[in-house]
């Protein structure tokens, strides 16, 4: 029998990174928050690979950390192993990725969501959601408890209508043996929701004492370590090693062999799958010239001796799993403690969305992490923040967040989901990003703590701390130009040993910090006047002062892609009634609803002549609108 359990402000269905983020972002805006999920001991689980952060992903974590979100300040707790990726590249794409510890994060995060003000924490199912006539959703669990929220924020993961995958066995689950979401998908599409089926698949995990490490290369961490979050002051060291090994032509072997049991070729398995992270028959067959594909052998915990196989996903039977496992130089004898497994779920389309996330066609309802397509946990959390912001603000009155693409990853990330869409699991990229100059994950902060005070999320404390960080690098910058260093012969001995030429006048610090074969560290010897000592001061003057070119070129296209920006289509707006449009474009733009110019633009299907009809349109209409206003 039906009863009435609760009221909320905002309801998460979904505990995992998204819901996280969603639940504290509402809550610590005010918002009496639900986070609803199936199990409690499932909160912030990574049921792929225990890391955060990565390529791209990094950014994400960055700018998660610098609006006020959550999870860097995790990673950091629960790091077994930190390292920044693309150190030998600019720092454009410099990412920190860290090896975590599997139940230390989700104990961690659990914790968080039960300590924090204004939030509920609930283990229920929810199976049917309904609009009701006064504006309020209705949540009903399995166990036929109802809840009322304002607002309602599906971050369900892979558990949507989970299917598990291995070889000719597929059963009905969430991941990691979890129970799935059931009933939910039939409550969406019975309210005209466009849901649609991806996939995706994790690795083996191994047991620790099975493996022989004595070949294979050694991955260490950095040291010092570099935290995610602007907070963390003492990040602590590296605790564990990670290992890399390769397959080789009997690993393809036996995969080709037995391709024929994997449900990806044999048909069983519709959803669609990520390009960018293949299972490993997929990347035997399509890349079928390459002789050994690459694999890292990671720790799961400290508390555990499961070790994670990254790079070797698949959904072939148990038995074929084991042979191409028992192939690789160090998985000869290996125990597979939990076998690799395909899971295929329901998601939503990302276009029927606004750049809030926000439902066009459901008020008050929002969509976050693989729900809305994605994948991956940085992705995840990032929209659960932007979710969670939108839902309180909505609810308080106040104007939403919107987040550009000159501004964030996060900016980029939502962009390209409500404006392209994805046909198969999207995951962050820097390639993705067109001022990833700007978008780096060492400014961050610069750019988006501002943006996180007003909202509310960051506290004094840390907005202190920002302000004097900023001072502190403006002051140095200036120091920099004016500084000038007389021609002496230790300064000149740096230069030759740096291959760059030497100096006989006097030379601004500034203009020998642009030469790529210089830097603060190697010039310390020479600069007499300099008494700043924090290493993330130097790393923006540096980069401020060596890229000042490159930034302000690109600053100068951001402005001039804002003013496309600015140029607000009405909401209403019937595409197909508007001459001049072909016959894509105006079914592209009816589908989407751009919000501008801008956003318009960056759909597939609508060419520039289109976007010059609408730029015309739009003149038009201001000058219809203005003569109106002359004649009454």
């Amino acid at each position: 029998m039906k009863f009435s359990a609760g009221k909320f402000d905002v309801a998460v269905i979904g505990a995992g990174h998204a819901g996280i983020e969603a639940g504290l972002a509402a809550a610590r805006l005010g918002c009496k928050t639900g986070v609803f999920t199936i199990n409690m001991d499932a909160v912030g689980n990574c049921p792929c690979n225990p890391s955060i952060g990565g390529t791209a992903k990094g950014h994400l974590v960055r700018e998660i950390d610098a609006l006020g979100g959550e999870m860097g300040k995790a990673a950091d707790e629960c790091f077994l192993q930190s390292r920044m990726l693309n150190k030998g590249k600019g720092p454009a794409v410099h990412s920190l990725r860290a090896q975590i510890d599997r139940r230390a994060y989700s104990a961690r995060m659990k914790h968080t969501l039960e300590l924090q003000e204004n939030l509920e924490l609930r283990q229920a199912e929810i199976t049917e959601l309904i609009k009701q006539d006064d504006g309020l959703w209705l949540l009903t669990t399995r166990l036929e408890a109802q809840y009322t929220a304002k607002a309602v924020i599906l971050a369900t993961g892979t558990y949507l209508g989970g299917k598990i995958y291995v070889g000719d066995v597929s059963y009905e689950s969430g991941p990691d043996g979890m129970f799935p979401s059931r009933y939910l998908p039939d409550s969406l599409e019975k309210m005209g929701m466009c849901i649609r089926r991806f996939k995706t698949g994790t690795p083996a995990r191994v047991l620790r004492s099975s493996i022989d490490f004595t070949d294979l290369e050694e991955q260490n961490g950095d040291d010092p370590v570099v935290p995610f979050s602007y907070d963390t002051e003492n990040p602590g060291e590296n605790k564990v090693k990670c290992y890399v090994s390769w397959t080789n032509e009997n690993t393809k072997k036996v995969i080709l062999d037995n391709i024929s049991r994997s449900p990806m070729y044999s048909g069983k398995i519709e959803g669609i799958g990520p390009r960018y992270c293949p299972s490993i028959e997929d990347k035997i067959v399509r890349f079928s010239d390459k002789p050994r594909h690459q694999l890292f052998i990671e720790p799961c915990g400290l508390d555990t001796e499961e070790m994670y196989i990254q790079g070797m996903s698949s959904s072939l039977p148990e038995d074929v799993q084991l042979a191409f496992y028992h192939t690789i130089k160090g998985l000869e004898h290996c125990t597979v403690m939990r076998p690799a497994y395909a899971i295929e779920y329901f998601c939503a389309d990302p276009i029927q969305m606004n750049r809030t996330l926000e439902f066009r066609e459901f008020p008050g309802l929002y969509g976050a992490g693989q729900f809305n397509g994605s994948s991956g946990y940085e992705e995840a959390a990032a929209q659960g923040l932007v979710a969670g912001v939108n839902a309180a603000l909505k609810i308080q009155g106040k104007a939403p967040m919107i987040l550009d693409r000159a501004s964030s990853y996060i900016g980029t990330l939502v962009d390209d989901l409500v404006t392209k869409g994805c046909n198969d699991p999207y995951r962050m990229m820097t390639s993705r990003s067109e001022y990833r100059l700007i978008l780096r994950q060492d400014n961050a902060d610069v750019r988006l703590t501002p943006i996180g005070r007003k909202i509310g999320l960051i506290t004094d404390e840390r907005w202190g701390k920002f302000q004097k960080k900023s001072a502190r690098i403006e002051a140095e910058i200036e120091r920099a130009r004016k500084t000038v260093l007389p021609p002496t012969e230790q300064l000149n001995t740096i230069l030759r040993e740096r291959n760059t030429s030497e100096v006989k006048t006097g030379i601004r610090l500034a203009d020998l910090i642009k030469r790529p074969e210089l830097n603060y560290e190697v010039l310390t010897p020479v600069d007499s006047t300099r008494n700043e000592t924090d290493r993330n001061v130097f790393e923006q003057v540096e980069i401020q002062i060596k890229y000042e070119g490159y930034i302000q070129r690109q600053l100068i296209i951001i402005d001039q892609v804002r003013k496309l920006e600015s140029r607000i289509l009405p909401p209403d707006l019937d595409y197909s009634k508007i001459d001049g449009l072909r016959l894509e474009a105006r079914e592209k733009l009816n589908k989407v609803r751009p919000e501008n110019i801008g956003q318009a633009g960056r759909i597939s299907g609508v060419s520039p002549a289109d976007i010059s009809v609408l730029v015309i349109y739009l003149s038009t209409l201001k000058n219809t609108a203005e003569r109106k206003i002359e004649n009454t």
